[in-house]
This record gives C-alpha cells, structure tokens and sequence, in this order.
C-alpha cells in the first residue's frame, strides 16, 4: 500500500515534466482518477449548465462512482505511463 501512495505521488510529479499538453479528454481522466483516489466519491450537486467546465469535471469523476481508492490510484499511476510514452 505504501509503495502504491509513494507511485501515486511520483506519477503526479512526472505528468508536469510531459513536453506536450494531453489533450482535454485525458486531462479530463486524469482528473476524475485523482480525486477518486484521493477523495472517494463525488459529492455536492452538479454545476449549472453554463459552467461546462466544471461540469464536465463532475461527470468525468461520477463516472468513477464506486472505484475505491487503490484502484484509482493505479489507473490514474498507468494513465500517466501511458501518457509519458505518447508524449515524450
């Protein structure tokens, strides 16, 4: 589990060193896997209509609902493999 949090945190390090932009679907997955893993849940309602941005935010991370932590901690681990290949 401690390995796990400590390569959670290494990918988080390593998505800022990428040299181009990914573009907003997988900005959107990475979103919605780190605060699955870090905050469980969605919760609060959804925002209004004119705010596309944070609703596509909402919808990307209820999409999540029920994945535990350790899960979104690794997908969210390999998408950041996945990405520095593609980008790099």
């Amino acid at each position: 589990m401690a390995d796990l949090h400590s390569q959670f945190e290494q990918a988080q390090a390593n998505i800022k060193t990428l040299t181009q932009r990914p573009t907003n679907d997988e900005l959107l997955a990475l979103y919605a896997l780190f605060k699955q893993a870090t905050e469980g849940d969605v919760s609060g309602k959804r925002p209004g209509m004119f705010d596309f941005k944070g609703a596509a935010k909402y919808d990307a991370w209820e999409q999540l609902k029920g994945t535990n932590a350790e899960n979104a901690m690794q997908q969210y681990i390999d998408k950041v493999a996945e990405l520095a290949t593609q980008y790099a």
